[in-house]
């Protein structure tokens, strides 16, 4: 890459790198543009090998000025969420962590387990390792209507709102204890259960004694599990980190209210040059990113003072309208507990490490074994499979799966519906299905870098290894496809044969031989059946959709539309085929002559 052309700004802004096909790889920010940017055309000696590799892939570089460091940062953050550049530090096994909530802007306040993003009108506690079951609307809605509660009311898990058997002051008051108990303020709650309980007792209403005996007692032992870490007023989030050259892994604590309320953990690939400082304001960035469920604390406590500090704690105190502070713990008890949170961190970098450690030996020996045995040009780092599934010709169906460093990517996996397959013919199948991935490849790649979208389209990357499901008839398709197509000197074919495990290539009239047992051969048949099970697991849905559909079908006053909806109301078509007259009359918005109809249909 050459030197950019004209008069870089020596004012704060954003930077971003693209390749040769205008894709963004890279994303940075700088309180001086001029300066950054021109440090990336120094030496090459002078530059880290990650630095240098992502210079060298890229063939452009641009840049959008602001007006402060702050608009900088912010800017910055949300090219990175745009793009998903492959240069810029990626967190993962960043899941969604369930939540314990409490919709109390409902009329009948829920306490549920929620994930993603925060909904207004409700409070949150956690994030909790091990969700669980609770009452959904369309479980209140359907036993409201139907005036009867329930398993949760018959085992004493619920007080019945659905069915009136709780008036709302009551309720009101349930909702109020337990959001108490979960803030750390149950002494009231206590005190009153244990008057409530003396005065059964006496009454001697032992049974209603003994309930809340129990009730106390589970708020203590929920209280215990929340360890008590600070001040009753304190809030402050606790970052731990443990970190090699390649990878660090992060845990954080919770504390609301001088108590531990939940934790999370994720691992950090460090595929752009980084010091712990940058790393502890990438996490930063990170955790704050979308509001929060836990909201904003006063306080987080990091490892090592990030860099850009104070214009991180401005951007957080905007978020939080309050101030915030970022510190590294130097005595006292924070300092004891963001000892335990690193301790954490660098066990889960450990077990990481050993995971990693099984597995990358692995697949680093069986990529290096398919490119020796298939005669690859390259290490197929990116790997496509193809299988098909249909019953006697119908709900015709393609996969593809992608194997990435040979690990599964899921969020890469496409679905085909066969469109131009008359009967049973897998060759045809297999014909349109590879056509239709590869001709939409070859127009991504095709197309102008100023009409492509912002991130790389569905099928914008070629397989370095393309494998289809079956033997030298599924392969002859697989290489007349990609020869008409002109890739066959960009992507190589092979096919796997389920009877014998025997792999074919072109040329060879004749398997390969790859050994029993070996790397290789494991990871082959490991997307091959990936393979096969996603394609069957679309022909299921599609078929389970078409009986769906001809069940109801023909029901005088039943469209699709108010299908769906009884199907939803009632929870099944199973159910609907059970139901009562006197259930489908409880349907309001289901006029009586198609009720009758509906029952007609499976009561005849």
């Amino acid at each position: 890459m050459q030197r950019p052309s004209g008069v870089i700004p020596d004012q704060p802004g954003s930077y971003q790198f693209k390749d040769v096909h205008g894709r963004v790889i890279y994303v940075g920010k700088a309180n001086n543009l001029r300066s950054r940017v021109n440090s990336y055309f120094a030496s090459a000696e002078t530059l880290h090998p990650r630095t240098l590799n992502m210079v060298t892939t890229a063939a452009s570089v641009e840049w959008i000025e602001v007006r402060n460091e702050i608009e900088a940062l912010i800017l910055e953050h949300s090219l990175i969420n745009r793009y998903a550049p492959r240069f810029n530090i990626r967190l993962r096994d960043d899941k969604s962590y369930p939540f314990l909530a409490v919709t109390i802007d409902e009329q009948w306040p829920r306490a549920m387990v929620m994930r993603g993003r925060k909904r207004k009108g409700t409070r949150y506690f956690g994030p909790y390792p091990h969700p669980w079951a609770t009452c959904s609307p369309a479980t209140f809605k359907q036993h409201e209507r139907l005036g009867r509660p329930c398993l949760l009311f018959h085992i004493e898990k619920c007080s019945g709102p659905c069915v009136g058997n709780v008036t709302a002051e009551k309720y009101s008051t349930h909702v109020k204890d337990f959001l108490d108990v979960m803030d750390g303020e149950s002494d009231e709650v206590c005190l009153r259960l244990e008057t409530e309980m003396a005065a059964a007792s006496k009454a001697q209403e032992f049974e209603k004694a003994a309930r809340l005996r129990d009730q106390r007692e589970a708020i203590n032992l929920a209280l215990e599990r929340q360890q008590m870490v600070g001040e009753r007023d304190e809030d402050l989030d606790v970052i731990g980190v443990a970190e090699d050259e390649f990878e660090a892994a992060v845990q954080v604590f919770y504390v609301r209210k001088g108590r531990v309320v939940g934790r999370k953990g994720f691992v950090v690939d460090k595929v752009e040059e980084v010091t712990s400082a940058g790393l502890s304001g990438r996490i930063i960035e990170r955790l704050y990113d979308e509001s929060p469920v836990l909201g904003i604390p006063k306080i987080v406590l990091v490892p090592v003072e990030p860099e850009d500090a104070k214009v991180l704690e401005q951007w957080l105190s905007s978020l939080r309208d309050s101030l915030v502070e970022i510190r590294v713990p130097q005595r006292g008890d924070k300092r004891e507990l963001h000892e335990l949170v690193t301790k954490n961190a660098r066990q889960e970098l450990d077990r990481h490490r050993m995971r990693r450690a099984s597995d990358h030996t692995a697949r680093s020996r069986a990529l290096s074994e398919l490119q020796e045995l298939l005669n690859l040009p390259e290490a197929p780092l990116r790997i496509e499979c193809y299988d098909m599934a249909h019953l006697q010709g119908t709900n015709y169906v393609g996969s593809m799966v992608v194997l990435e460093d040979g690990l599964p990517v899921k969020r890469e996996y496409r679905r085909f519906k066969i469109k131009n397959v008359p009967g049973n013919d897998d060759y045809a199948a297999m014909r349109e299905v590879l056509t239709r991935r590869l001709s939409a490849y070859i127009s991504e790649r095709d197309q102008p870098v100023n009409e492509r979208g912002e991130r790389p389209g569905k099928f914008s990357y070629a397989p370095q290894l393309l494998l289809v499901d079956g033997g030298k008839g599924q392969l002859g398709v697989a290489e007349q496809v990609v020869r008409e197509l002109g890739l066959e000197n960009e992507i190589p074919v092979a096919s796997l044969a389920k009877r014998f495990e025997e792999v074919f290539i072109p040329g060879n009239s004749e398997p390969v031989e790859v050994p029993r047992g070996s790397d290789a051969l494991f990871m082959l048949q490991v997307i091959r059946d990936e393979a096969h099970r996603f394609a069957n697991r679309f022909h299921r849905e599609l078929r389970g959709k078409a009986m769906t559909t001809s069940s109801l079908d023909g029901i005088n006053g039943l469209g699709a539309a108010r299908a769906a909806k009884l199907i939803k109301a009632l929870g099944s078509v199973s159910a609907v085929k059970q139901a009562t007259l006197e259930d489908l009359a409880l349907l309001t918005w289901l006029p009586e002559a198609v009720a009758l109809a509906v029952y007609q249909r499976f009561h005849s």
